[in-house]
């Protein structure tokens, strides 16, 4: 239910949807999948930019709330993320990207990502970690921890002594 006063603006139309034609995803069920039920909120560690999850109905698609800067920030590298997806021809560790929005109610600006998700609905996630690279200030808050189902950090997998075996044909693609 939308109040009276609404716009959408999706940014670079032409280039997402080459990006989501070389993932093979078809207009028609992209549409659906965002607009043929209620997107569901996701209790999941926001971090630091204090950003919003959503998942489509179908749980295909993540939407991800933005701040105008990473905006920008996208805008900035999309012509090489687009680069790569051709080159790649969509296979691909980095996320995916799918589309970028402006949604503004009664002159509240909202930013919006689109992305593929990763988790599939077949399976319960039993532990998750936020793997970003860097030790500093990469831990799980206590907060954080008390949850049903925390998002750890990259310290936290270093201190649980865990370690990622992907095998050696995921390693030379990674």
């Amino acid at each position: 239910m939308m109040p009276s006063h609404y716009k959408v603006k999706e940014y670079c139309p032409l280039v997402f949807k080459n990006i989501r034609e070389r993932f093979n995803i078809h207009d028609d069920a992209y549409v659906k999948s965002l607009t043929a039920g209620d997107v569901e909120p996701l209790d999941c560690s926001s971090g630091k930019s204090q950003a919003k999850f959503y998942v489509s109905w179908d749980r295909r698609y993540i939407i991800k709330t933005i701040t105008s800067e990473d905006v920008e920030a996208l805008h900035n590298i999309l012509t090489d993320y687009h680069k790569h997806i051709v080159e790649t021809r969509g296979d691909t560790l980095l996320p995916h990207m799918l589309s970028l929005y402006r949604l503004t109610v009664e002159d509240k600006e909202n930013y919006m990502l689109v992305m593929r998700n990763v988790f599939t609905a077949r399976y319960r996630v039993q532990i998750k970690y936020d793997i970003k690279g860097s030790s500093v200030d990469r831990a799980a808050s206590l907060k954080e921890k008390e949850k049903d189902t925390p998002t750890f950090k990259d310290n936290d997998l270093i201190n649980d002594g865990r370690h990622l075996a992907i095998g050696n044909e995921a390693k030379r693609a990674f």
